[in-house]
C-alpha cells in the first residue's frame, strides 16, 4: 500500500458557495437590502471531504468537473493551495461551474442552488484504473433507483480489480424513497457514514443503534453522526460512543462531510475507532466555528491540539455542533 500515488481517491460534487450569512428575511420586490459580509468558498459536499483531507496533511486526487470560467480557476487554486491533485479534474468549454447561494441565520439555512457541471455527475466516469492506484475512495451521489444498479456494479468493480478500500456516504434521499436493497451495496464497503435520520430511515428501525447494529452484519466499519449527542460507530463486533467537543456554532455547513475527513484521516493513519470518532467529532466541531464549509477546517496539529484541550475539559464555551 505504501507505493501508492494518492492516499484518497475522490470523484463527486464541487461549486462555488456564495455565503450570506445573517439573513432572517428576503427583500421585497421591488426593492434592496444591504448585507454586511458575502464570501466567496468552495462548496460541495465531495470538494469539502477533501479539502479537509488535503489540510490534516493526506495527499488526495479529485475528480469531477469545473466551468472555464473565473470560479472554475478559483477552484483550482484552492485545491491546489490545499494539497489536492487536480490532474483528473475536468475543466468544460460548455457548462458553467455550479454556484451555490447559501443564506444563513441563528436559526437556520437556506440555499439557492445552479448545478452546473455538477449536472453530469454520474459514478460510470470513475476511472477504475486510477482508482487502483490510491489507498483508498471516498463515494457519494447515491440516488436510490436512479444509480443504484450503476452503485452496486461500481462498488463491485472496485473490490474485485483493486486492493483500494472504500468508504461510502449514502446522504439524504431527497425522493423519500429509502431504498430497501440499500443492503446489497454494504457488502462492498469498508466504511459506511450516514446520520442518524438517514440509518433510522435507511434501517426502518426507532433508533440509530438498531439500525447499525443491523448495517454493521454487513459492513466492517459502519459509523453514524449524531448530532448533538456525538457519533457512534460498529466494528470489529463493538460498538463504541464518543461524546461531541463542545464550540459556538457560527455556520453548520459541511460538518458531515468534514466528520467523514477527520474519521478517514484517522482510518488510514492507523488510529483506533476510538481514535476515528474523536477525529470525526473534532475536524466536525471545528468547522462550524467558521463561515463557509471548510475556513475552520483544522491542520492536522491543530486537530490534535482541539482534540488534548476538549479530553482534559477545557471546553471554550457554548453551543453543541450540529451535524
Amino acid at each position: 500500500m505504501d507505493n501508492k500515488k494518492w492516499d484518497v481517491y475522490v470523484y463527486g460534487d464541487v461549486n462555488i458557495d456564495l455565503v450570506i450569512p445573517g439573513i432572517t428575511k428576503f427583500p421585497e420586490p421591488g426593492q434592496e437590502d444591504e448585507t454586511k459580509v458575502m464570501e466567496t468558498m468552495v462548496g460541495g459536499g465531495a470538494a469539502l471531504f477533501t479539502l479537509g483531507l488535503g489540510k490534516l496533511g493526506l495527499h488526495p486526487v479529485f475528480q469531477g468537473s469545473v466551468g472555464d470560467d473565473l470560479y472554475g480557476r478559483f477552484i483550482l487554486e484552492e485545491f491546489t493551495a490545499r494539497h489536492v491533485d487536480t490532474q483528473l479534474l475536468e475543466v468544460s468549454k460548455t457548462l458553467r461551474t455550479g454556484i451555490s447561494l447559501s443564506f444563513t441565520n441563528e436559526k437556520d439555512r437556506s440555499f439557492l442552488t445552479m448545478r452546473g457541471t455538477n449536472e453530469n455527475l454520474d459514478v460510470s466516469h470513475v476511472k477504475l484504473d486510477a482508482v487502483a492506484q490510491a489507498k483508498h475512495i471516498h463515494v457519494t451521489g447515491y440516488a436510490g433507483s436512479k444509480n443504484h444498479d450503476a452503485y452496486l456494479r461500481f462498488l463491485k468493480a472496485v473490490k474485485e480489480k483493486t486492493d483500494t478500500t472504500v468508504s461510502f456516504d449514502l446522504g439524504w434521499d431527497s425522493a423519500g424513497e429509502w431504498k430497501k436493497e440499500i443492503y446489497e451495496l454494504f457488502d462492498w464497503v469498508d466504511v459506511l457514514f450516514m446520520n442518524e435520520t438517514e440509518a433510522i430511515h435507511y434501517g426502518r428501525t426507532d433508533t440509530a443503534e438498531e439500525a447499525g447494529l443491523s448495517f454493521a452484519q454487513h459492513c466492517p466499519v459502519v459509523v453514524i453522526k449524531l448530532g448533538a449527542k456525538g457519533s457512534v460507530a460498529f466494528a470489529e463486533g463493538s460498538c463504541y460512543h464518543k461524546e461531541p467537543y463542545r464550540v459556538t456554532a457560527v455556520d453548520t455547513t459541511g460538518a458531515g462531510d468534514s466528520f467523514n475527513a477527520g474519521f478517514i484521516y484517522g482510518y488510514l493513519t492507523g488510529r483506533s475507532i476510538p481514535e476515528c470518532l474523536a477525529c470525526g467529532n473534532g475536524c466536525g466541531a471545528l468547522s462550524v466555528t467558521a463561515l463557509g464549509g471548510n475556513a475552520g477546517f483544522p491542520e492536522e496539529e491543530g486537530l490534535w491540539a482541539f482534540i488534548r484541550q476538549q479530553e482534559s475539559g477545557e471546553e471554550n464555551g457554548a453551543q453543541v455542533a450540529e451535524r
